[in-house]
């Protein structure tokens, strides 16, 4: 009886709504009217909807990460992972949004703290339904441009968690992630989204191949290399211990969480659904979003076997990571065989960076570094290609970008080591960070048995 009355109550409204609808249609006036704040509403809920999906990336990279090291370390990298997100969330609400976009000069914003609704936007919920013209010119809410921003940042600090893993104490990377996403990556976001020095300049970076993938890559760089490798990864003779994944499956997963979230990466960065080019133009960039990771996992594991020596399925799982990152920098471009070659280019890159970093004894535990970082620079300057960037003027910004992000990064991972120490000791490591560090194990079914002395070391240290 309930369920008959509540549709016919719906069925009621949906005809008032719609009588009134034809109404106003013939009105211009009421019709412009509408049409502004219908536009209001679709780009408020584009950013709201597309940042969720963004959000929901967080979940890939704990899935990629956690399935990445071994079982003993698992735990702690969903700790990570979701303190991370939280920190980055608390600082860009702190101080990192007014330092990227608010009263930005040439080189940094604002250095006011907290952000929140407008004027007009806190009297229209207290009632003021004059302040609703002004509401609506904005063009979007606020908060909801805010919330879009803010999880790109954790997307940045996802990057340096998987470079790190297995050694990196946890709140020495928790102290880390508060300066990078406070300060390091709100400076290079007023330089660019900001309207600052590089933006006058003309650099183009659509949704962030460098602005988020190369700065987190860079700081991951920074860091793998003040931290060191893992214990028994390269041997005496320079050849490199394999370090298997503790679960495939879950980095496979992870890896499509990814690259479902990078549709909401790169089709909300067109920043508007009001009208019809708006809706065309997002979903030109979705395509070529798709089209750029499939061609990166092709082409990676296409080179895998003359590169690595085998064809390699984790090689082209950063293929497809390598081809997003490659086409964010201009997925609005208008040929969509250019999203293929780049994409393409960027898994090729990506699978020989993983040997180069090798060869250098760096050890990123998931490959990030040539998946962000690599294929980052790559992307950004493919722009010149097809989606109308200067060469000069792109490689100005990936250098600065890059020399900044490292040089501010090594300098903090450096004092962090001189005061309270990045790298777990050598027993946490070998037991695991799960058991030495948090007293629980992510698979207790399997038991690992410490040496005597080592089980010794960390009774002392509790």
């Amino acid at each position: 009886m309930k369920q008959h009355r509540s549709r016919a109550i719906g069925s009621a409204a949906f005809k008032r709504v719609l009588a009134a609808a034809v109404l106003l249609a013939a009105s211009p006036v009421a019709s412009a009217a509408v049409s502004d704040e219908t536009q209001f509403v679709f780009n408020t809920f584009s950013f709201l909807i597309w940042g969720a999906l963004v959000m929901w990336m967080c979940a890939g990279f704990t899935m990629l990460e956690s399935g990445s090291v071994r079982t003993k370390n698992a735990s702690v990298i969903c700790l990570k992972n979701i303190g991370l997100y939280s920190i980055a969330g608390l600082m860009y609400f702190f101080v990192g949004y007014n330092l990227m976009y608010v009263d930005v000069g040439g080189w940094i914003g604002s250095f006011n703290f907290f952000y929140g609704p407008s004027d007009s936007e806190l009297a229209l919920l207290g009632g003021d339904e004059g302040a609703a013209a002004a509401v609506v010119e904005n063009g979007y809410s606020t908060m909801s441009d805010w919330f879009f921003q803010m999880v790109f940042v954790a997307t940045t600090a996802s990057i340096i968690s998987g470079t790190l893993a297995e050694r990196v104490r946890l709140w020495s990377f928790f102290l880390f992630t508060v300066l990078l996403t406070g300060f390091i990556y709100p400076v290079v976001g007023a330089w660019t989204w900001g309207g600052g020095w590089l933006s006058e300049m003309g650099f183009k970076d659509f949704a962030g191949s460098t602005i988020v993938h190369s700065t987190g890559g860079w700081a991951a760089l920074a860091g793998a290399l003040i931290v060191g490798p893992r214990l028994g990864k390269f041997r005496a003779d320079g050849s490199v211990r394999p370090t298997v994944p503790s679960n495939i499956p879950i980095v496979t997963l992870g890896v499509f969480i990814l690259w479902l979230g990078w549709f909401g990466f790169n089709g909300g960065s067109q920043l508007a659904l009001g009208g019809a080019v708006d809706a065309v133009a997002m979903s030109n960039v979705l395509v070529n979003t798709n089209l750029a990771a499939a061609a990166g996992v092709m082409a990676a594991i296409s080179v895998s076997r003359p590169i690595l020596g085998r064809v390699d399925l984790l090689a082209g799982l950063n293929g497809a990571i390598a081809g997003l990152v490659s086409i964010t920098a201009a997925p609005d471009i208008l040929d969509h065989r250019w999203a293929v070659a780049i994409g393409a280019v960027g898994g090729v890159i990506c699978t020989a960076g993983i040997k180069f970093l090798e060869d250098l004894k760096i050890d990123d535990v998931v490959g990030a570094v040539p998946a962000h970082l690599f294929a980052g620079v790559w992307g950004t300057l493919a722009v010149c290609i097809a989606g109308g960037g200067d060469f000069m003027v792109q490689l100005i910004g990936v250098l600065a970008i890059g020399a900044f992000v490292f040089g501010v990064s090594y300098a903090v991972w450096f004092a962090i080591e001189k005061t309270i120490g990045v790298r777990v000791s050598r027993a946490v490591e070998e037991v695991g960070q799960d058991s030495a560090e948090l007293g629980l194990e992510a698979y207790p079914e399997f038991v690992l048995m410490p040496d005597p002395d080592i089980a010794a070391e960390l009774q002392q240290q509790r």
